[in-house]
C-alpha cells in the first residue's frame, strides 16, 4: 500500500518539483499538527487565509449550523439564501455607501475575473491597466493582469489591451490612464511584489486620474482585506474608494469563498444585454457564506486588526541579525528580506524542521514571508522569532 506521501506524489497534480510535503493531521488555531503529533506554528496562514487561526470555535459552529439546514440548492442569484443575505448586509456596514452590492464567488481568481467582466461591460472598453509585479490570480484573465512575464509567456495568447504602470510611480498615471481605459485594477498593498506599499497620495492622484478619463477602479485586497494591514481594509488608510473591491482569503476563515463588490447601479450592468452576464454555480455557497459572517463578526467585534500593528512591531524588534538586510510591513503582511534565494531558502527548511513554517514571494524570492493568524500571541511571537532566528544561524553555518 502506497504511504499518504506516496499516494500525494503519485495521483495529485504537482504545482512545483519540490513541494514541501509536510502532512497535517489537524489544525487549531495558529498551529498544525502532523500525523506524529509534531505541531508547527503556522506564519502563513494558508498564505493569508486563516485570519481568525485555524478552525475557530465560532466558525466551526456556523458551520455546523448551515449544514443542518441545506448544502447547495441553486446557482447563485436565483433562490434567497438566508447565509448569502446576511453575509451582505453584513458587510455593508463595514463598507462605503458605494460598495453595497456584492457577487459572491469560491475565489480570489474568481473575483478578479467578474470584477475585469464587469468594468469592461460597464465602459464599454475593453483596455485594462495593472502594475508590474502585481499578482491576481492563475485563471487566463487574472494572469493577464499579473504583472510578471515570467508567469504569463508560457500561456500567451491571453487577454488583449493589457498594459502595465509601476506601482507607485505618478508619472505613469497620466502616461498610461486614458479615456480608452476600461479599468486600473491595483493591489492597494503589493503581495507578490514582497510587500510594498505606495503612499495615500499616489492612491489619491491614481483615483482622480481614474475620474478624470472615465476609467473604473479596481482595488485587489484579496491579502490586504479582513485586518491584516490594521485596518477592516488596506483602503482605508489611503484616503479613497475603489469602484470595485476584490476579496477572498481571509474572509471565509478556512473556507472557499471570495467577492467582488461594487454599488447596486454598477452591478446592474450584469442582468442584461446579455442577462446573466455572470454566472457561477456555487458562487456564494451557503456553508462558505456562513462561515464568512461569523468570521468578520470576530474581526470586527474583537477589533483584531487594532492589535496588528504591535504584533508587527513586535516581529520588528525581533528579527534582528547581521543576514536580515530589511523587514517591510504592512501590519502583519511582512517580508524578511535577504540577499538571494540561495541565502533564504536554507533557513525556510531549518525553520520548517524545527516546527515554523514559512515561506517566500513569487515575485521576489529573496524575502521571507510572515502573515501569521491575527490571533496570534505575544509568546507565539517571540517563539517563532527565536526559531528563525536559529535557522539563519545554522543555516549560515
Amino acid at each position: 500500500m502506497l504511504s499518504a506521501r506516496d499516494t500525494f506524489l503519485r495521483y495529485m497534480a504537482q504545482t512545483t518539483d519540490f513541494p514541501l510535503l509536510l502532512e497535517v493531521e489537524r489544525a487549531e488555531g495558529v498551529y498544525f499538527y502532523a500525523p506524529d503529533g509534531k505541531a508547527y506554528l503556522d506564519l502563513i496562514s494558508g498564505i493569508g487565509v486563516s485570519n481568525v487561526g485555524h478552525r475557530h470555535p465560532k466558525v466551526l459552529d456556523a458551520i455546523r449550523q448551515q449544514l443542518d439546514k441545506y448544502l447547495h440548492v441553486m446557482v447563485y442569484g436565483e433562490l434567497v439564501q438566508s447565509p448569502q443575505n446576511q453575509l451582505a448586509a453584513a458587510l455593508s456596514q463595514h463598507l462605503p455607501p458605494s460598495l453595497d452590492n456584492f457577487y459572491f464567488v469560491n475565489s480570489g481568481s474568481e473575483a478578479v475575473e467578474g470584477a475585469l467582466k464587469l468594468a469592461k461591460r460597464a465602459t464599454g472598453r475593453y483596455e485594462i491597466v495593472s502594475c508590474y509585479q502585481a499578482y491576481h490570480g492563475s485563471s487566463q484573465g487574472a494572469l493577464s493582469v499579473g504583472g510578471d512575464e515570467r508567469f504569463k509567456q508560457a500561456f500567451r495568447p491571453l487577454l488583449p489591451g493589457v498594459s502595465h504602470i509601476h506601482y507607485g510611480s505618478f508619472s505613469d498615471l497620466t502616461q498610461s490612464i486614458t479615456p480608452q481605459t476600461a479599468a486600473v485594477i491595483i493591489e492597494t498593498i503589493q503581495g507578490e511584489a514582497g510587500v510594498k506599499a505606495a503612499c495615500p497620495a499616489y492612491f489619491q492622484a491614481l483615483r482622480r486620474r481614474c475620474d478624470e478619463v472615465g476609467a473604473l477602479l479596481i482595488l485587489d485586497e484579496i491579502q490586504a482585506g479582513f485586518g491584516r494591514t490594521g485596518s477592516l481594509w488596506a483602503f482605508e488608510q489611503m484616503g479613497i474608494v475603489p469602484d470595485i473591491l476584490v476579496c477572498a482569503k481571509g474572509m471565509g476563515g478556512g473556507m472557499p469563498i471570495g467577492a467582488f463588490i461594487a454599488s447596486q447601479a454598477l452591478m446592474a450592468h450584469l442582468k442584461n444585454d446579455p442577462i446573466l452576464g455572470h454566472i457561477s454555480t456555487f458562487g456564494g455557497h451557503p456553508v462558505s457564506c456562513a462561515a464568512a459572517l461569523a468570521t468578520l463578526q470576530i474581526i470586527t467585534q474583537e477589533q483584531l486588526y487594532t492589535q496588528v500593528e504591535a504584533k508587527a512591531q513586535l516581529f520588528k524588534s525581533l528579527l534582528k541579525h547581521p543576514a536580515i538586510r530589511e523587514v517591510r510591513h504592512c501590519g502583519l503582511m511582512m517580508a524578511v528580506a535577504f540577499d538571494s534565494f540561495d541565502v533564504l531558502k536554507p533557513i525556510i527548511d531549518k525553520a520548517i524542521e524545527k516546527g515554523v513554517l514559512t515561506d517566500w514571494f513569487l515575485f521576489c524570492d529573496n524575502a521571507m514571508r510572515i502573515a501569521p493568524p491575527l490571533i496570534i500571541t505575544e509568546a507565539q511571537i517571540r517563539e517563532a522569532c527565536t526559531i528563525i532566528l536559529q535557522s539563519i544561524e545554522e543555516a549560515l553555518a
